[in-house]
C-alpha cells in the first residue's frame, strides 16, 4: 500500500487575464478549482495512472470541505485529519497576452501542537501499514521543522520506505533521520550538501555523499526537461526525458514521484521505475495548469524511452 501524507494541502484556484497590470481592477476569466499540495497531487496522479493510494491530509474549514468534495469527485481514496485552522487557498493566474504564469502560494493555517500531533497519530493508527510513505509538500506555520523526521521515525518499525519531497530545513532534518529516497532539484541538493554545485560530476559527488552518510539510499535529482539523475551506491545515470510540448510545469514533480512510487509498489526495478516517473512528469507538462499526468500519455511516452537495464539498478 502507498500512503501520501500532506500536512499543508490547498485548494488551487486557476484563472486567466489578458494582461497583469498594477493599480487596476483586473477582470479575470471564470476560475477553476483543483486539489493541491504535494502528497495530495501524488495520490491524484497515482489514481490517474491506474494505481491506488491513500491520501492522508490535514483539513479544516470551508476549504477543507471543498477539498474533500473534489477528491471524492476524482475518486481518490482519502482520509481527512481535522485541524483547528482553515485549509489554504492558492491562486494561479495566466497572463494570456504573454503566456506567463503567476503563482501565489499561501503559507497555510497556523498549526497548534494538537494539529501536527494528530497527523502523526492518524498515520501510526492506520490498520494496514503502508509499504511506501510519500511525505511531500511544505510545512504550515507552527508545524515543527522536524515533522517529516518524526514521520520517518514513526515508520521505521513497519520497515516502510519513506520518500520525501520538500525543501529547506524540513528537507535537511528529514535527510538526517535517514530516508529511502530523496528527490531534490539542483538548488535543494546544494542546500543539502552545504556548497555550490555545477555539472553532473559535482551533482553525482554530492548525492553519493548523502548516501555514504546514511541520509538516503537513493537520490533522484530532477532536471526538468532534461530528465533526472539517478544515483545509488551502484552508480549514477542520467535518464533523459522525452521531448514534449510544454503547456505548464506545475505538477510535473508530483507526477514524477507518483509514477516512480507506483512502479516501485508494482515491483519494478528502480531504474525502470524512475523512467516511468520521468515519463509521468513529461506527460504532466503537456496539460494546462494543474491537470497532472494522463495514463495514456505516460504509457506512450514510456514506451518510446530506452528502458534497457543498466548496471544493477
Amino acid at each position: 500500500m502507498i500512503v501520501t501524507l500532506t500536512v499543508n494541502p490547498s485548494v488551487d484556484a486557476s484563472t486567466g487575464i489578458g494582461q497583469v497590470v498594477p493599480d487596476h481592477k483586473l477582470r479575470c476569466r471564470e476560475a477553476s478549482y483543483k486539489p493541491g499540495g504535494g502528497g495530495v497531487n501524488v495520490s491524484r496522479a497515482i489514481h490517474r495512472l491506474g494505481g491506488d493510494s491513500l491520501a492522508l491530509y490535514a483539513s479544516g474549514g470551508l476549504h477543507g470541505q471543498l477539498l474533500h468534495h473534489m477528491l471524492e469527485q476524482e475518486g481518490v481514496r482519502h482520509q481527512e485529519i481535522p485541524i483547528s485552522g482553515q485549509t489554504r487557498e492558492n491562486l494561479i493566474v495566466v497572463e494570456e497576452s504573454t503566456g506567463q504564469q503567476y503563482r501565489f502560494d499561501m503559507p497555510g493555517p497556523r498549526f497548534i501542537e494538537g494539529d501536527w500531533k494528530e497527523c502523526l497519530e492518524q498515520l501510526t493508527a492506520l490498520p494496514d501499514k503502508p509499504a511506501y510513505i510519500v511525505a511531500s509538500g511544505s510545512l504550515p506555520p507552527g508545524c515543527p521543522a522536524d515533522f517529516y523526521a518524526r514521520v520517518i521515525e514513526a515508520a521505521k518499525p513497519w520497515k516502510a520506505r519513506v520518500i520525501v519531497d520538500t525543501s529547506g530545513e524540513a528537507l535537511q532534518l528529514a535527510a538526517d533521520a535517514g530516508v529511502y529516497l530523496l528527490k531534490p532539484n539542483a538548488r535543494e541538493l546544494e542546500d543539502l550538501s552545504g556548497h555550490a554545485i555545477s555539472g553532473d560530476e559535482e551533482v553525482k559527488a554530492a548525492a553519493l555523499q548523502l548516501i555514504e552518510e546514511g541520509r538516503t539510499e537513493v537520490v533522484v535529482v530532477s532536471l526538468g526537461g532534461d530528465g533526472a539523475l539517478l544515483i545509488t551506491r551502484d552508480g549514477c545515470e542520467h535518464l533523459r526525458a522525452p521531448e514534449v510540448p510544454v503547456l505548464s510545469v506545475v505538477g510535473a514533480g508530483d507526477s514524477l514521484v507518483a509514477g516512480l512510487v507506483y512502479s516501485l509498489e508494482r515491483g519494478w526495478p528502480l531504474r525502470r521505475a524512475v523512467q516511468f516517473g520521468i515519463a509521468s512528469g513529461a506527460a504532466a507538462v503537456m496539460n494546462p495548469e494543474r491537470q497532472l499526468c494522463k495514463r495514456e500519455d505516460t504509457e506512450r511516452l514510456f514506451a518510446g524511452m530506452d528502458t534497457g537495464a543498466a548496471g544493477h539498478m
